[in-house]
């Protein structure tokens, strides 16, 4: 950031008083402009055994399997995106349960948040955002082609309690950049 939103006025890096963390302050309004991290939101739709994956048409990861999921809008609830993004994604409607995974990307200034969804219906096709979606039991889901940390993570925590009955939220954190 170099300018100010408010009155275009150059900013710089310091800590404001009060605070404890460096902020863009303005320095010609004094505005100080908050950089927090993105929300990003999906599910793991099912059907029967066999979960709805993604294969990306876009960077990062282009041509590497997902999750349905995508940055939150304004305007939304968690639920709402996750739904909207396996929508656009994958061209399938879902009906989202509770959630059950959250993974803090510190690197990448995300916080991910996943729920368990229900396929409504048999249609679903690969988005724009998609090269393809397809089917996946547990045994046939390709693994090392999964395109982020917090994707396998919450695949294995899905299959880990469809295997136990726990319907409770997994918590964990990446810091650390893919290759």
């Amino acid at each position: 950031m170099k300018f100010c939103s408010q009155c275009a006025g150059q900013v710089r890096l310091k800590v404001p008083e009060g605070d404890t963390l460096p902020r863009y302050v303005c320095s010609s309004c004094g505005v100080v402009h908050y950089e927090n991290p993105k929300i990003v939101v999906g599910c793991v739709p099912e059907a029967g055994e066999r979960v709805l994956l993604c294969r990306r048409a876009i960077e990062p990861r282009r041509g590497y399997w997902t999750v349905p999921a995508g940055f939150m809008e304004n305007g939304e609830t968690l639920a709402q995106g996750a739904a909207r993004e396996t929508l656009e994604e994958a061209l399938a409607t879902v009906e989202v349960a509770e959630l059950f995974a959250v993974v803090d990307v510190v690197h990448a200034r995300q916080v991910h948040m996943m729920f368990r969804a229900t396929l409504v219906g048999d249609a679903y096709g690969a988005g724009l955002e998609s090269l393809e979606t397809e089917m996946f039991l547990e045994e046939e889901i390709p693994w090392p082609d999964i395109a982020f940390p917090s994707v396998r993570f919450s695949l294995e925590k899905w299959f880990e309690d469809r295997r136990t009955g726990y319907r409770g939220v997994h918590f964990t954190v990446f810091d650390r950049r893919l290759r």
